[in-house]
């Protein structure tokens, strides 16, 4: 297999994670197209120094993240908060659910939306009010009638609740004789 080759199957099994990955960080969906086709082509001219000993997907995002990082100090106001450390906090989160079994990003992406399904109301109106429609903590408790403190805490629930979640039918879709 020629290095074209492989980089096109590497591309195909990265590139949710990776468009995942920057419109965490990106407002704009036009932007974050634009980002991911841009790390695609570095990564491209740059494959002769990816060393294959080491995972692909981080060498991909760390590509990605300097491209953000490099847009953002030009037009701020397409992303979301962007700095270095909330850059390397959505790469730790990225890489841990890579990590979780379940051999494709979009097996893990459907587990999300059916453990999102099952989340008992409260938790799943928390994650709508923040991650849908953007909401900050202090507009989410005006709608919740909660204190700022207990939408942290609700957000909080949620997301263990979604981690356990997905880790569970994650394992169980990869046990011996799982359909």
């Amino acid at each position: 297999m020629d290095a074209k080759e492989v980089f096109e199957i590497l591309v195909r099994e990265h590139a949710d994670m990776l468009i995942t990955f920057i419109r965490a960080a990106v407002r704009d969906d036009e932007l974050a197209e634009d980002l991911f086709q841009e790390t695609m082509l570095v990564a491209w001219r740059r494959l002769d120094q990816y060393d294959r000993d080491r995972p692909f997907a981080p060498w991909l995002r760390g590509i990605a993240r300097r491209l953000i990082m490099a847009e953002f100090r030009q037009n701020g106001r397409r992303f979301y908060t962007c700095h270095e450390t909330v850059l390397d906090r959505l790469d730790a989160l990225t890489a841990a659910v890579e990590r979780q079994p379940g051999d494709q990003w979009q097996e893990k992406l459907s587990a999300l939306e059916e453990c999102l399904a099952g989340l008992p109301e409260p938790f799943r109106l928390a994650v709508e009010l923040r991650y849908e429609r953007e909401l900050g903590q202090a507009q989410m408790a005006e709608q919740l009638h909660l204190s700022v403190a207990g939408v942290k805490k609700r957000l909080q629930r949620a997301r263990e609740r979604l981690f356990s979640c997905i880790e569970r039918k994650l394992r169980l879709a990869q046990a011996p004789g799982a359909p």
